[in-house]
């Protein structure tokens, strides 16, 4: 690195640390949601969800994507089905909600697709994730479940 670059560098970092980072709050990505994107996840419950699917995606029990999470709803795979509620256009994920209610699987969304995205490993952001249960996190995934379960489903 040149001096010019470590400068610049060091005055970036500066500054994410005094802006509190590039982190938004949860109320400015809630500002950013689909009209579609109800049940939504309160705070608490999406801090849950991510840490489920970081759980979950360390022992590979997730199933990542619309392509993929609608193969295997199809196949009759159970879990907590995850939708990021930023996706734009809402054609790319609509009728998910509508298999995972003929199905009887829990879903909810949260406020961001990228947080989803990170929360699972990846780089990408993620429109749609599905939680597996595993042993391994089973008391982190039965709450999870059962608080998805108890929102409101909409109309």
């Amino acid at each position: 690195m040149t001096k010019v670059k470590k400068e610049k560098a060091i005055k970036e970092e500066a500054g994410a640390t005094e802006t509190g980072g590039t982190e938004k709050s949860y109320v400015e990505l809630i500002a950013n949601i689909n009209p579609i994107a109800n049940p939504l996840a309160t705070k608490k419950l999406s801090k849950k969800l991510y840490k489920c699917v970081k759980k979950a995606s360390k022992l590979k029990q997730i199933r990542r994507g619309v392509k993929e999470v609608q193969k295997f709803i199809n196949k009759g795979e159970t879990g907590i089905v995850v939708l990021a509620g930023d996706t734009l256009p809402i054609d790319v994920y609509c009728h998910v909600p509508v298999m995972c209610e003929d199905r009887s699987l829990p879903y909810a969304y949260i406020p961001s697709k990228v947080d989803l995205g990170s929360s699972a490993g990846s780089k990408r952001p993620t429109c749609v994730i599905m939680i597996k249960s595993h042993e391994d996190y089973k008391e982190a995934y039965d709450e999870c479940f059962e608080e998805v379960s108890a929102l409101p489903k909409p109309l």
